[in-house]
């Protein structure tokens, strides 16, 4: 009989102990109490009493949803964590966050093991559903920052041995076992995020299959390589061609260009600097970096720490491009050309992680830019056995499409649009027009966007946006979701991918974002505001009670009742007879006053969320709106407006 690896954490401490005293530890609170503020503790008792209570924790029941054949993911309340940053502290109170291991053996950046302490945390907000960012060892060749990015894959198979902690004496392997162990004992389903169409510059890979990669010819005469350039004419056809989804003969890069790129080299060396090869003419190649492929004329500087994989093997279209690793020419879909033997590879990497360590789902990375059969067969490899096994796709779009395809749930617009309640206002329509096939993510941040609170750092009106647009999101056909940190009102970026402005670059350099180099939330003093924790559960209970109502996605289910005031924001949830409404004040440093009219003359109605009562009076609900403020409340259907 296997033993449980929770256990062996446990015999793990406890011979850890033994060998090694124990120092002066700081933990924040708030993963304990709920609570701001910091605890001197044992650190090897800290985390054997955490193990302690999750393995004599009743094992919670999955939540069981059918919704017209969508799975488990169509009720997932979802927690967002990037283990080595999230769960990172600064445990010796030093200031910073170190990179080497304490004396004790524990690390100050995030562990595995730390996010099982921080598991009832996180379950105590109402969260079922662990969404962890990729967990692979990462390249060391071109790293940004101190750590490199998890994007940076050098191998799929290997987990990156950092979020192992020395003091235990295990596999990293069995460290994340326990990880996903604790959260079943919690009830929670646990998702990984995979990177299928990148790796690093110094991958694994490239040494058995060079003929995977894209490799360029380098030497003191040529110019820096970088994205191909294309003019405005050809840019006008590209944006008509893709726009029409027309991919015959898409516009390729000038002749110079292409030509820079050689095929795979024989014989390789690898130094301090990555693979070089040699060219037929005796001159010398390396790996070509990535760069932002789409729109074609982003002119970011090139990833030099990662590359793209070459899913197709076609001589005339051996170059990187848009039309080669996103909108892919219609020759390529030829089955000849594509890479067979790389692709089955691919496919066989959610199976290894789903058999090896129990995972629930996962979450593609750049999904929409993978070419159809390969997203299907990774689709149907990782279901054998595993009808349940839940997909979401890094896509904007709620659409038949993508539930046709197999996916459970995407990323969705929400962020976006976050700036400007008209711009909310427009989104709810366009969802209101065409139906919700599948959930999106209910959020207004992730790693790659701006914070909810950018620009509000230590301002109440950030903690009220934060929570305005969570009770948002509480009430639409989607699956509500923490992008750890959110909680605690966290202002500062993981990465600068979209929406961010020149000042935004200037203001945090590469070096100093989460995504690549040491760093934490503010864990021990929530930057300086009070946490939304308990509002988040009480937000999660109102819409546990209304679920059957709004997970519906059905055409004409989200309504947008008028209110008086442009800056105040109302939705109507309708579906079976049921009406469910919220309203909230966009303005979040002033105070907002909205009237409400409604067919039926007078009524009283509960606010479910401070439970206050509600007065219709004339036919009309007039309410002054506290900054930020969001009240909810049942509506029979006789006094719809």
């Amino acid at each position: 009989m296997t033993t449980p690896t929770l256990d062996i954490l446990l015999e793990s401490l406890e011979s850890a102990k033994r060998r090694q005293p124990a120092e002066p530890y700081a933990v924040p609170n708030l993963w304990r109490e709920g609570r701001t503020g910091v605890s001197m503790v044992d650190p090897f008792d800290y985390f054997s009493d955490a193990i302690g209570a999750i393995r004599a924790s009743a094992p919670v029941g999955w939540d069981k949803v059918v919704m017209n054949g969508q799975n488990w993911s169509a009720s997932a309340t979802v927690y967002n964590l990037f283990v080595r940053y999230n769960a990172a502290f600064d445990h010796n109170h030093d200031g910073r966050i170190s990179t080497e291991p304490l004396p004790c053996g524990f690390r100050e950046t995030g562990t595995l093991l730390k996010a099982i302490a921080m598991l009832p945390y996180i379950r105590r907000m109402g969260v079922n559903t662990l969404y962890l960012l990729p967990l692979t060892s990462i390249g060391q060749v071109n790293r940004k920052g101190e750590l490199g990015s998890p994007y940076a894959i050098k191998n799929p198979y290997e987990l990156d041995e950092t979020l192992g902690e020395p003091a235990l004496d295990l596999p990293v392997e069995t460290q994340l076992k326990a990880l996903v162990e604790a959260a079943r004992h919690l009830g929670m389903r646990v998702v990984f995020e995979f990177v299928f169409r990148t790796a690093s510059i110094d991958s694994d890979w490239i040494g058995e299959h060079p003929e995977w990669f894209y490799w360029i010819k380098s030497g003191e005469n040529l110019p820096p390589y970088c994205a191909p350039a294309f003019g405005d004419d050809k840019l006008t056809r590209i944006y008509e061609k893709v726009d029409k989804h027309d991919f015959h003969e898409l516009p390729e890069p000038d002749e110079a260009y292409r030509n820079r790129f050689v095929p795979a080299p024989e014989k390789l060396t690898l130094g301090a600097h990555g693979y070089t090869g040699a060219t037929t003419d005796g001159g010398e190649c390396v790996i070509a970096s990535a760069f932002s492929d789409w729109p074609p004329d982003d002119r970011q500087p090139p990833w030099t720490d990662v590359t793209y994989l070459k899913l197709h093997n076609a001589p005339r279209f051996n170059y990187i491009a848009y039309n080669t690793i996103r909108m892919y020419d219609e020759a390529l879909e030829r089955p000849e050309f594509r890479a067979t033997a790389l692709w089955r590879e691919i496919t066989g990497i959610i199976p290894h992680y789903r058999n090896m360590f129990g995972i629930d789902g996962a979450m593609i990375d750049m999904g929409h830019a993978l070419p159809p059969e390969l997203k299907a067969s990774i689709v149907a490899e990782a279901r054998l056995d595993a009808p349940d096994f839940a997909f979401w796709d890094e896509n904007f779009d709620p659409s038949p499409t993508l539930k046709e395809e197999g996916f459970n749930a995407v990323f969705g617009s929400l962020p976006f649009v976050i700036h400007d309640v008209q711009f909310i206002k427009g989104l709810l329509t366009f969802l209101n027009r065409n139906g919700v096939a599948i959930p999106f993510f209910a959020t207004g941040e992730n790693h790659n966007t701006p914070r909810v609170c950018h620009n509000l750092a230590g301002k109440e009106a950030g903690r009220r946006r934060a929570l305005f647009l969570f009770t948002l999101g509480a009430v639409l056909p989607a699956m509500p979701f923490i992008h750890s940190g959110m909680e605690i009102c966290e202002w500062h970026p993981i990465n600068l991918g979209l929406n961010f402005t020149d000042d935004d670059r200037q203001r945090f350099p590469t070096e100093s974002l989460p995504l690549f180099s040491a760093a934490a939330c503010d864990w021990e003093n929530a930057n300086g505001l009070e946490p939304i924790c308990d509002a988040i559960r009480k937000v999660l209970d109102i819409r546990s009670r209304h679920f059957e109502l709004v997970r519906c996605g059905d055409i004409g289910s989200i309504v947008q009742p008028y209110i008086s005031d442009p800056a105040l924001l109302t939705v109507m949830r309708k579906s079976g007879g049921k009406n469910l409404l919220f309203a909230g004040n966009s303005n979040f440093e002033e105070p907002v006053t909205g009237t409400m009219e409604f067919e039926q003359e007078s009524m009283e109605l509960e606010e479910l969320i401070t439970g206050q009562t509600l007065t219709i009076s004339g036919h009309k609900l007039t309410r002054d709106f506290a900054p930020g403020e969001c009240i909810l409340f049942e509506l029979p259907n006789t006094a719809q407006e």
